[in-house]
């Protein structure tokens, strides 16, 4: 029997990216789909080359493009320098590579993404992508995540891919024309990404879900222990941008509460303002701890859509920042108005300049919000469905 392979950013070291790749796979284990991560270590560095040379081509001239540079030049100190900082990173790295060998159901090694697709008629009923920024200019300079590689005999399938932003340079529109016109259904993650795809391609297609919001608070137990890894009162603290007025957030609220600091610090990159604000800074987390660390949280504190989004799912007083403060075309703050638009929350996005005393006084109808996500989890289990059993377009009418 044909299995569906998925196509996802499975061994990238982020959480958020991690456990929505799993999320997908746990997603189609659900529905008595069977299904395989398409393992790309045969051809993943032909990946990194095309992403480097689009960013040597491209102008460093937005939030994204520098973003992407900071990380590139954090990739270089972890690699050739010797400290505390590149000694603990190492035993983070560990951690994700445990996670990921323990729970993804990977496919054989494929050594090019021509092999990939010279077998995909053979192995393939549909090949699936999704979810997380795939269709960032970078990602489609690499065109892995555009798909193009599967024949037009095998049905494909994008779910809750996001564009990371709201508007795309000429050359990765034009490219983002032919790709998006293949792909035989099209789910995406954010309203900004169904508007590109309406200008782009002329398809009316619809918002669903990020993967993670495709199951409870409850059944994300099923990879992480019950008993809490921080035993007292505590504000987790999960920021991927430079920003300290996020970090003096935090402190404000440690005084008012009484809580100390957990953060995990220097993720994307190093970051100096992580260096004094926390109480502990545990290295040794994978995935299913991260979800411990929210779930048992007095407060959260976070610039991530994915932290935001389990905050949510465990009901937690939590406060969401934006991590590039500038609203320019290509900031990623979209995701996150998506997210609180689709639950139905307002006022949780701080600028870290607020009254900490009147933050605490903010109340979630948590009950509200998560009847609004069982109604957008329905609706995008049924697109997925629909999307499996028919080769034909499931754009809205």
């Amino acid at each position: 029997m044909k299995k569906v392979g998925i196509v996802s950013c499975y061994f990238q070291h982020n959480y958020g990216s991690m456990l929505q790749a799993y999320a997908t796979q746990k997603a189609l284990d659900k529905l008595n789909v069977e299904n395989e991560t398409i393992n790309i270590e045969g051809f993943n560095g032909e990946i990194k080359k095309a992403k480097i040379k689009y960013f040597i081509k491209a102008s460093l001239t937005s939030d994204i493009l520098l973003s992407k540079l900071g990380m590139a030049k954090n990739v270089v100190k972890k690699k050739f320098s010797k400290n505390e900082y590149t000694e603990l990173s190492k035993v983070r790295a560990k951690k994700f590579d445990a996670f990921a060998e323990k729970y993804f159901t990977l496919s054989q090694k494929y050594n090019s993404k021509k092999e990939l697709g010279d077998n995909c008629e053979k192995k393939y009923s549909a090949v699936l992508v999704g979810s997380d920024q795939l269709w960032l200019p970078g990602n489609i300079a690499a065109d892995y995540y555009t798909l193009n590689f599967v024949p037009n005999t095998v049905n494909t399938i994008a779910y809750s891919t996001s564009f990371g932003q709201s508007s795309l340079p000429k050359d990765s529109e034009k490219k983002a024309k032919v790709f998006l016109k293949k792909i035989k259904h099209i789910g995406v993650r954010e309203e900004s990404g169904q508007k590109l795809v309406k200008k782009i391609a002329d398809r009316n297609v619809p918002v669903v879900c990020d993967p993670t919001l495709l199951f409870d608070g409850d059944e994300w137990m099923d990879i992480q222990q019950e008993e809490a890894i921080i035993k007292e009162p505590y504000i987790f603290c999960y920021f991927l941008g430079n920003n300290p007025p996020h970090r003096e957030f935090a402190k404000k609220l440690r005084a008012a509460t009484g809580c100390k600091i957990v953060a995990l610090t220097h993720l994307d990159e190093f970051v100096k303002c992580d260096e004094d604000y926390a109480d502990e800074k545990p290295y040794g987390v994978d995935p299913a701890d991260f979800l411990n660390l929210i779930r048992n949280a007095s407060y959260v504190c976070t610039d991530s859509f994915h932290c935001s989004v389990f905050s949510i799912l465990y009901k937690k007083d939590f406060f969401t920042f934006r991590r590039f403060a500038r609203q320019t075309k290509q900031s990623t703050n979209s995701r996150l108005d998506t997210l609180f638009n689709l639950a139905g929350i307002t006022g949780k996005i701080k600028t870290g300049d607020e009254n900490i005393n009147e933050c605490l006084k903010e109340n979630v109808d948590y009950e509200r919000v998560h009847r609004n996500l069982e109604k957008i989890r329905e609706q995008s289990y049924n697109y997925l469905r629909k999307a499996l059993e028919d080769k034909e377009s499931t754009d809205f009418k």
